[in-house]
């Protein structure tokens, strides 16, 4: 039967969630705009955005479009973007990666003359180059790690050249950091940085991504370069050789299935860690809510505060923008 009679209870833990300016007072965990990077896929041409049927809401953008989208989200707070290019002129050996005159570099140069105040983030891996889809030259059948390492050194060098303020090697490669470190440094670009995807795990997550760009594997798959997501060590031990190698800032890929790898890291390394809240990720939440099972919206910024809980200082994310426009409260 019910009581009046009190508990006699030291503590009330829920006196600190009474209202909202309590719980916002006593809030452990800070998810802010600047927390955030938008991943864009860059294309050939002068027509329209074309929409990404396997990642609902996302675009392959030209040139002149991606410059108004970066206005958008400079305009918002975020405060880098991640370019890939959607390249259409693929061999086997990934030649357009190195053009001067490429997709991307085009398109650094357009952002970084109309948006200057904008972070410029490049990815760098041969897989949206390459009519293989391996991140690096297949020779003999095999990912060829030395000589992709050589390809990569002249691809940082090329976006360095076109302006780029972080260069982002995606391809795992050993060794990789440290020969992009020396190339940008031996060609006088010591102010460009160097973010790592030092612990890319072989995930299926990734699956949307590759209809973006087309890129994936036409043999084999990515498992002897991107990691076992069995393993922690290991990734403790990649990114230990990528800081010692050079890197800025160090990635764990993806995000949400590798909570307790971002913690390990945190724990265990004082340099800046991001996180990357994969395509798959961003599409189970998307799924859910067209299926009516939960909101978008809510999912989506527990989802990037879980990341940051965790230790990520920034994420990058297909929800940027939104998740910048509902932090500004200027969501539609």
């Amino acid at each position: 039967m019910p009581t009046d009679e009190p508990l006699d209870l030291p503590f009330r833990p829920r006196r600190l969630r009474r209202t909202p300016a309590i719980r916002a007072l006593v809030r452990e965990t800070r998810l802010g705009v600047d927390n955030l990077i938008q991943p864009l896929f860059v294309t050939e041409g002068d027509g329209e955005p074309e929409p990404i049927a396997t990642m609902p809401g996302q675009f392959r953008w030209p040139v002149r479009h991606l410059v108004e989208e970066c206005r958008i989200l400079a305009g918002l707070g975020v405060p880098a973007v991640n370019l890939f290019g959607n390249c259409t002129r693929k061999d086997d050996q990934a030649t357009e990666a190195v053009n001067p005159d490429g997709l991307v570099p085009r398109a650094i140069r357009a952002l970084k003359a109309a948006v200057p105040g904008l972070c410029v983030q490049t990815d760098l891996a041969l897989d949206p180059y390459a009519s293989h889809g391996h991140d690096g030259l297949v020779i003999g059948g095999e990912v060829a790690n030395d000589a992709t390492v050589a390809v990569l050194r002249e691809m940082a060098r090329v976006h360095a050249e076109a302006g780029v303020d972080w260069v982002a090697p995606s391809d795992m490669m050993d060794g990789r950091v440290a020969a992009i470190r020396d190339t940008l440094d031996e060609a006088g670009h010591t102010g460009v940085g160097i973010l790592a995807y030092s612990a890319k795990y072989a995930s299926c997550f990734y699956g949307p991504f590759r209809g973006a760009l087309d890129s994936a594997p036409r043999h084999g798959d990515k498992k002897t370069y991107q990691m076992d997501p069995a393993n922690v060590r290991e990734a403790l031990r990649e990114i230990e050789l990528d800081i010692e190698e050079g890197a800025d800032v160090v990635m764990v890929k993806p995000g949400l299935p590798c909570l307790d790898v971002i913690r390990a890291a945190r724990d265990a390394f004082d340099i800046p860690i991001a996180a990357y809240q994969v395509s798959g990720e961003y599409g189970m939440i998307l799924a859910a809510a067209e299926k009516g099972w939960m909101d978008a919206d809510t999912a989506m910024l527990e989802t990037l505060t879980a990341l940051r809980r965790a230790g990520a200082d920034m994420i990058l994310t297909y929800f940027a923008r939104r998740g910048a426009e509902h932090l500004r409260g200027t969501a539609p």
